[in-house]
Formats: C-alpha cells, sequence, structure tokens
C-alpha cells in the first residue's frame, strides 16, 4: 500500500484576527489562480489561524509568504464517510479503537458524500486503519 497518496498537503495561513485578513488571503489566491477547495478558521489570543486544501499549494504558499503572511505545511488525510447520523462517529471510532489522536478536522458535505479531513498524530496507522475499515480515503491528486 502506498499510504503517501493519501497525504495531501494543507496550507495554515497566520495572520492577525481583524477584518480584511480573510479577504486578503483570498484576493493573493485569487490573483494566482488557486482555488480554495476546503477551509476553516481557529482562533486564539487575537490571532488566526486558516487552514485550506487549495489545488496548488507551493503556488499559494509563495504568494501569501510574498504578501507577508506566515504560512506552513501539514501533511493531512480527507475521509469520505456517510452524510448521515452516526457517519462522524464511525470514522472517529475505528481512528479512537487504533490509538490515533485527532488533532484537529474540519468537514464540508457534497451531494454524494461527506468529507472530513483529519490532522492526527500517527498519519500511518490512521490510513491502514481506515483502510481496513472499508472507509474511502481521497487520494491527494484530487486537491492538488
Amino acid at each position: 500500500m502506498d499510504a503517501q497518496k493519501f497525504v495531501i498537503r494543507q496550507i495554515s495561513i497566520f495572520s492577525e484576527n481583524r477584518p480584511g485578513r480573510l479577504a486578503s488571503i483570498a484576493q493573493a489566491l485569487g490573483e494566482e489562480n488557486v482555488n480554495i477547495l476546503a477551509f476553516s478558521i481557529a482562533e486564539a489570543n487575537g490571532f488566526g489561524v486558516v487552514r485550506a486544501l487549495v489545488d496548488h499549494p507551493e503556488k499559494a504558499y509563495e504568494k501569501l509568504t510574498s504578501c507577508g503572511f506566515n504560512v506552513a505545511f501539514t501533511d493531512v488525510i480527507a475521509v469520505q464517510m456517510k452524510d448521515k447520523p452516526g457517519g462522524l462517529f464511525e470514522i472517529a471510532k475505528v481512528l479512537g479503537d487504533a490509538g490515533v489522536n485527532i488533532e484537529y478536522s474540519y468537514a464540508y458535505s457534497g451531494k454524494k458524500a461527506a468529507v472530513l479531513i483529519l490532522r492526527v498524530d500517527h498519519i500511518d496507522d490512521a490510513i491502514e486503519k481506515i483502510q481496513k475499515s472499508g472507509a474511502t480515503l481521497l487520494e491527494r491528486s484530487i486537491f492538488h
């Protein structure tokens, strides 16, 4: 099994939590024709962290750093789950039973299924256990 085909490069953008910062990020990415596929925003002590899956992470990194943003890459996985009550439980249970900690996650719902983006402490173990459970991992090529 080539686990690396399931590892997705997420960009994390660290910014002051103030009006207009998200617009600046979105404008910079738009100028480079980088499409945002999914994102979340977290806030802590006056700063925000925008985590995003984009179709061209390297291009996004270069543009945002040139605009003065502090940007980092993080490896995540994307799991297709049932878009109905209990769908999240099934995935969370597989990982919890395997001793894999979910550090953070965010999700989006599509027409066919919901997708859960996960940052975990043991990515290879998570990939193996999710595959063994019968759940579907989305390949990196879908996002990049």
